[in-house]
């Protein structure tokens, strides 16, 4: 095993903390073993680097590469910082990866990208061609001109072999089918691009200028130059993603087996997983089909308009029947779920292709409309890379079939969820529908995943309980390490304020409207600084931000618009309040540093809008962890109070940092698991963090703020009057 002094080399500062110091050899013990790691650290914790040290190490002396992967831009770049504070202590070869849609130089799709590299690499092996040929038919001039009669008779070969190969040159050339920057990689110098690239470790938007200065396609650089990497950053997708994560081993010449990867705001992993397991197809998707398959002479095209019309037909009538009265009126450009899963039978959409199906039997008949598919998308491909055709085709019949071959086959599967969505076209439009199988269980997408890998580090401010994550994510006995707050308890306060419980009925209610706007209020009042506001919802936030009256400015954060602005504008006020929801983009992975915010509320246990792949989520957690109280608590109680955890978390981010963090609604209280145990969260939340939680009422909290920031002394000049 190795030494901790082994460790520390990949270690860029001083020396670890002392907590970071334990979880530096949890995590390095661990990695002998082949364990998978659950590590729970505060802001503050030092997370990247007690796991990146470990995992370098562990990677270098057995020859793996370590991925560390987040879904949070701020994250990417501070990982970067790390890793080069790692290549100035111990030279490292690491790599920051993004998808190609924001590296590439002309702007074209993936298909378009591919088909431009296969023309491409035919333009640069024609040319190769060409020069092997003109070097040999120089050789054999000077041969027959020496009087080999044999040699003459070859050049002649050669020769007519070199009229073709210029004629396919021509052709590339002159229809514009190639990539310029990516010829350039093929044909050019790289060496002074990739000691560039190893001097330092480069973001992604470096690389893009560098190689747009020299004509090289950047993206595809790093991808021939990934391989044998000790370190690669880059986001979930490129895990997730099954497709993509086939490639992306590949790129990096690894197997899974040979792959560490560290997983940051790893409480996100669970969602991230069922959005890239998300497979849909839309009806306009099965209109092309079937025209496509009009256009076709192909004795496989009736077996595949008889299954994909019926398709079409039943897709139609199961949201129709699906829709409620007056429901047709309200849809919108938004997607709208409909209900068509059924307890004791398959879904309406299947019953519907069944009852409305004439043939041979549906999987026959999807089969041949695959197997058409396939020959067609090949003759597409082939077609673009001839330049018959200006863009890459896609072909729906492959598409829509493969789909629903997949949708007979697996939409009663235990953890599938099948779904019918309507919007409408153009925001004003004809309705229109999609199919959709949803995945309610990610371990159906990351136990594979995991078991694959040689390990995984799995690392948030909020995965406990850890008996939740590894269910969830299908984790077999992984190494679990916990560590709370590290910086000083005396500049940090919780409070949890006893207003009425703000269930989602009671909402409305005037007075308790009245007590929580003077909570709001008192707060924002006493203040010394900014104050983050959060809401069950964005119409709870406009709520109270258009109630509450303050002296402080008020920003109110609303759904569809970007929020980027909105938070430089906030921080740099140094008295003010943003009302934003729960559920929005401002709770987690972004940092607001000292007086950037002072004081953050909670208002209310913001759980989410249960809707119908919700239940379908509850359903799947009870079916598989036994028991309707784990479909509660594994689907909405623990994601809604980690929710809660990172929005307490967006202050005191240093030691010299301190504010407050404010917990309002009854159910957080002591009292409530007494009187009202059904109700009460408090349970929820770890047991280092139950312990800070001061239970104050309305009209005292501001008191318990005022005192707090004054023995910090944090007003400037005298504080406000309670």
């Amino acid at each position: 095993m190795s030494s901790e002094r082994d460790h520390e080399r990949f270690f860029p500062y001083e020396e670890p903390y002392d907590h970071q110091r334990e979880a530096i050899e949890g995590i390095a013990e661990a990695l002998e073993s082949e364990s998978d790691v659950l590590l729970e650290g505060a802001t503050g914790t030092g997370k990247t680097l007690a796991a990146l040290t470990p995992a370098l190490e562990h990677a270098r002396r057995t020859d793996k590469t370590v991925v560390i992967t987040t879904n949070v831009h701020q994250q990417m770049r501070q990982f970067t910082q790390e890793a080069r504070a790692i290549n100035r202590q111990q030279s490292i070869r690491a790599v920051v990866f993004r998808g190609k849609a924001s590296m590439c130089h002309i702007d074209v799709g993936y298909e378009e990208c591919q088909a431009l590299r296969d023309t491409t690499h035919d333009l640069v092996d024609a040319e190769s061609e060409r020069a092997d040929l003109e070097r040999r038919q120089r050789e054999l001039l000077e041969e027959s001109q020496a009087g080999d009669s044999e040699a003459a008779e070859a050049r002649s070969t050669i020769m007519d072999e070199l009229e073709s190969v210029g004629e396919e040159l021509e052709t590339l050339r002159e229809e514009q089918s190639t990539c310029d920057h990516y010829y350039h990689n093929l044909t050019g110098n790289t060496d002074d691009f990739y000691a560039w690239l190893y001097d330092d470790v480069r973001t992604p938007d470096e690389v893009y200028e560098y190689a747009e200065r020299q004509g090289f396609c950047g993206y595809e650089l790093l991808k021939d130059g990934i391989e044998g990497v000790d370190l690669v950053i880059c986001n979930y997708h490129h895990l997730l993603d099954p497709f993509v994560r086939e490639q992306f081993f590949r790129w990096l010449g690894r197997d899974p087996e040979d792959v560490i990867a560290v997983f940051d705001e790893a409480h996100n992993v669970a969602d991230a997983a069922r959005d890239h397991a998300r497979r849909t197809l839309a009806e306009p998707t099965l209109e092309r089909a079937i025209d496509e398959l009009e256009g076709s002479d192909d004795p496989r095209a009736d077996a595949a308009m008889n299954v994909l019309t019926t398709i079409l037909t039943a897709l139609g009538d199961t949201y129709e029947d699906a829709l409620a009265f007056g429901q047709r009126e309200t849809v919108d450009d938004d997607w709208h779920d409909l209900a068509i899963d059924n307890e004791d039978a398959r879904d309406d959409l299947t019953l519907s292709i069944l009852q409305n199906y004439t043939g041979p039997g549906v999987r026959e008949d999807l089969e041949s409309a695959i197997e058409l598919g396939q020959a067609l998308d090949q003759q597409y491909e082939e077609a673009f890379k001839d330049d018959e055709t200006s863009t890459r085709k896609e072909c729906p019949t492959l598409q829509a079939a493969t789909f629903f071959d997949a949708w007979i086959e697996e939409s009663d599967e235990s953890g599938l969820y099948p779904v019918v969505s309507v919007r409408r076209e153009d925001g004003d439009g004809d309705l229109y529908g999609r199919a959709e199988l949803y995945t309610a269980i990610p371990q159906r997408v990351t136990r594979d995943l995991f078991d694959d890998l040689y390990a995984t580090v799995l690392m948030s401010a909020t995965l406990r309980p850890f008996d939740v994550t590894e269910d969830v994510l299908g984790l077999d006995d992984p190494t679990t390490m916990a560590y709370g707050p590290q910086f000083p308890e005396e500049r940090r306060r919780t409070y949890a304020v006893d207003v009425p419980a703000l269930f989602a009925s009671r909402r409305d209610d005037a007075d308790l409207q009245d007590t929580v706007a003077d909570v709001v209020e008192d707060a924002v009042r006493m203040t010394p600084g900014n104050t983050l506001a959060f809401f069950p919802s964005y119409a709870e936030a406009q709520r109270y931000h258009d109630r509450v009256s303050v002296g402080a400015t008020r920003y109110l954060d609303e759904p569809g618009t970007p929020a980027s602005e909105l938070r430089e504008t906030f921080t740099d006020d140094d008295d003010g309040v943003l009302f934003t929801s729960l559920w929005g983009t401002l709770g987690e992975g972004v940092s607001y540093d000292g007086d950037d915010a002072r004081t953050v509320l909670v208002v209310g246990v913001p759980y989410p809008y249960l809707d119908e792949r919700m239940d379908a989520v509850q359903v799947a957690y009870e079916t598989a962890f036994d028991g309707e109280e784990a479909g509660w608590r594994y689907a909405v109680e623990i994601p809604t109070i980690r929710k809660t955890r990172q929005a307490m978390g967006r202050v005191i981010r240093s030691p010299e940092d301190f504010g407050a963090r404010v917990l309002i609604d009854r159910r957080y209280t002591e009292e409530a698991e007494i009187e009202m145990s059904e109700y009460a969260v408090r349970g929820t939340f770890p047991p280092a963090e139950r312990k800070e939680m001061i239970d104050v009422d309305p009209e005292k909290l501001k008191f318990g703020l005022l005192n707090f920031y004054r023995d910090l002394d944090a007003y400037d000049g005298e504080p406000p009057a309670p």
